[in-house]
C-alpha cells in the first residue's frame, strides 16, 4: 500500500533527522501540545522554542492561561508573528 509506505517512510527519517530535544517532545500534557502547535504555526522553531518556555513560566495550564490579564498575554505573545 503506497500510503502505509510513504508513511514508514517519513516516520523513519523523522527517527534518523529529525529534531528530538524539543520541550513540547518530551510530554503528553494536551495543554503544551496546544500551545506548541499554536506557537509554531506563527514562526520559526529557533523562535518558538525560548518564548515557550517564557509563556509557560507564566501561564502553566489552561486556567491560567484564561485569567491572563491581557496585557502580559500580549507581552509574552509578542515576536511570533500575527
Amino acid at each position: 500500500m503506497p500510503a502505509r509506505s510513504f508513511a514508514a517512510r517519513l516516520s523513519a527519517w523523522q527517527r534518523a533527522h529529525g529534531r528530538h530535544d524539543l520541550p513540547w517532545q518530551r510530554t503528553r500534557d494536551a495543554y503544551r501540545i496546544w500551545l506548541s502547535e499554536i506557537m509554531l504555526q506563527q514562526t520559526q522553531v529557533d523562535r518558538v522554542i525560548e518564548k515557550f518556555k517564557e509563556f509557560l513560566i507564566a501561564f502553566p495550564d489552561f486556567p491560567a492561561l484564561a485569567k491572563a490579564p491581557l496585557p502580559k498575554l500580549l507581552r509574552l505573545w509578542s515576536g511570533l508573528g500575527y
